[in-house]
């Protein structure tokens, strides 16, 4: 755009920062985001000052984050809240997670998935009492988690699946073949992460739990039922969980398959046992 003359506007770093977000580019983040003040004359608003703080959160550096959020002209959104808040559950910063979710249930007061990414939060630090309490608080004003969903379509039909699916017509034949594939894929390297369970249960329960997410009846299908040479297309309504996405990689290398997976973050591109996330999602 520089080399042609035409000047980016406040949509172009919107698109450039985003991009700078989800590729954890994080010193090239910075860069644009003070070239728009400096080269380009482009005051930040909201949205640019939301990708910064997904770039640093999804970086690890919370701290940054949480400063740029205090620190900005702007009343912080709920977006920019859930961002952080989703972040320390992945770098595992407890005492942020805990600031950001009072932050956001007093702009969201009745969105349940805040409370339960909270929840989750304290169920991987083993703080089994505040799942407890949330998990009541959850019960007694009645807010609604959404569920985790997955669909795939073959032949012009969208088959939807549910963790622990039980009314597809096809469904015995589905798990059977799930059992085979899981066991080549052991094979080739693949361990459940029951890390990524957050259920105060067993070992075994979490295996079994894990063993029939969504995605993965929604892959089986489209395994017995695409042709060969096609590649697999899996729509999730939430994030991709980090055992799916280490068994959608091998899956990929074991099937010579590629599969695509659309999560609410971004697209996940599975192709000889890689993902186009980089480990980043």
């Amino acid at each position: 755009m520089q080399q042609m003359g035409t000047f980016p506007s406040e949509v172009t770093y919107v698109s450039v920062l985003t991009a700078c977000s989800h590729m954890g580019l994080v010193e090239s983040g910075r860069k644009y985001f003070n070239l728009m003040i400096t080269e380009h004359n482009v005051s930040p608003n909201v949205v640019h000052y939301s990708c910064m703080v997904d770039l640093f959160g999804r970086s690890g550096l919370l701290l940054e984050a949480y400063n740029l959020i205090e620190e900005m002209p702007f009343d912080a959104t709920a977006s920019m809240w859930g961002s952080l808040l989703a972040s320390c559950r992945i770098h595992g910063k407890l005492h942020l997670a805990v600031v950001a979710a009072k932050h956001l249930s007093e702009i969201e007061p009745n969105n349940a998935g805040n409370h339960i990414l909270l929840s989750n939060i304290y169920a991987a630090n083993k703080k089994w009492d505040e799942v407890a309490r949330i998990r009541k608080l959850l019960k007694e004003s009645e807010l609604k988690k959404e569920r985790g969903k997955s669909w795939i379509e073959i032949k012009d039909k969208v088959h939807s699946f549910m963790v622990g699916e039980r009314k597809h017509a096809r469904i015995a034949e589905i798990y059977s073949k799930l059992d085979c594939l899981i066991e080549e894929l052991k094979i080739m390297g693949y361990k459940a992460e029951t890390e990524h369970d957050l259920h105060y249960v067993g070992e075994n329960r979490k295996h079994e739990l894990l063993r029939h997410h969504s995605e993965k009846l929604a892959l089986t299908l489209g395994l017995m039922c695409l042709p060969s040479n096609a590649s697999i297309r899996i729509m999730k309504n939430l994030r991709i969980c980090g055992d799916c996405h280490s068994f959608m990689k091998i899956a990929s290398s074991c099937t010579g398959k590629e599969i695509i997976v659309r999560d609410t973050n971004r697209f996940h591109h599975f192709k000889n046992g890689c993902c186009s996330c980089r480990e980043f999602w």
